[in-house]
């Protein structure tokens, strides 16, 4: 790390400190007003509180909906995805939970729902795998607490992107996500283990690798979505229904469909971030 890159640190550090040690702090990052009660929250299709409907959405908003209960029953499916999202973007495997980098993986139902009553739960419910991945948030805290514009909304999908060129790993942004979308590389991903293994086990040349010091994250597959084709995991889906993506702006589209259809969830949507991952439980 150079002398430039040490002072930067230092002083968004001392920032950091005076300007959000409060309990709110969270809140700060998140615009608007955040509901106290999760369960007042209205559910997707209804009206905001007061009766008012939002304003009508503008320009692509690329979203998913994940039905649960299709993972539940292909128990190879969720591997699946994985395996074809970290292949395709040279996600490095550091053999341990302590390194490790994610772009999508699986939680169970409480540790992917904390907002969401657990009371006399469903036992199948809970023993489902949950398909997580960053939200691609439209009202995202990450980018207002990145201080280089190295996270960033882009303007064509909606989705949240990264520069990896411009982090400098201060990691303000996995503070200011609720949902632990985020990974730090702590080691060097183009780097190899004591037995001489490398990281990335089968590089992908079409798309670039990272560097110590650098967070990373789902991009929504941002170089497919560019020549037409769908996310790796929504492709290692095939047409099994698990997963849909689209346009959640286009009523017309697949997604808008599905979701007119089906009652779902969001992951903390108390929070005010408006999530475009949809869940079908």
């Amino acid at each position: 790390m150079d002398a430039k890159r040490r002072d930067f640190l230092k002083i968004a550090g001392l920032s950091a400190l005076a300007g959000l040690t409060a309990p709110s702090a969270m809140h700060l990052l998140v615009q608007g007003p955040v509901v106290a009660n999760a369960s007042s929250t209205p559910a997707h299709g209804e009206a905001a509180a007061g009766g008012h409907e939002e304003a009508p959405a503008t320009g692509v908003r690329m979203g998913m909906v994940i039905d649960v209960k299709k993972f539940g029953e292909n128990k190879e499916l969720a591997q699946q995805c994985v395996a074809a999202c970290h292949s395709t973007h040279n996600v490095p495997d550091y053999g341990n939970a302590k390194d490790e980098i994610k772009w999508i993986w699986t939680e169970d139902f409480t540790h992917a729902f904390t907002d969401q009553s657990h009371y006399k739960r469903n036992t199948a419910l809970h023993e489902l795998p949950i398909m997580t991945l960053c939200n691609h948030c439209d009202n995202p805290p990450c980018v207002r607490a990145c201080p280089t514009q190295a996270t960033f909304k882009d303007k064509k999908t909606g989705a949240v992107l990264m520069d990896f060129h411009r982090c400098i790993g201060c990691r303000f942004c996995m503070a200011a996500c609720p949902y632990g979308a985020r990974s730090f590389n702590w080691r060097d991903p183009r780097g190899k283990d004591a037995n001489g293994q490398p990281f990335i086990k089968n590089l992908n040349p079409e798309f670039p690798t990272r560097t110590r010091g650098v967070v990373e994250k789902c991009n929504f597959c941002a170089e497919r979505l560019a020549v037409g084709k769908q996310p790796a995991c929504v492709e290692a889906c095939g047409d099994t229904g698990a997963m849909v993506f689209g346009d959640l702006n286009d009523p017309s589209s697949a997604i808008s469909k599905v979701l007119a259809e089906n009652f779902t969830i969001q992951r903390s949507a108390a929070l005010g971030t408006k999530p475009s991952l949809f869940y079908i439980i």
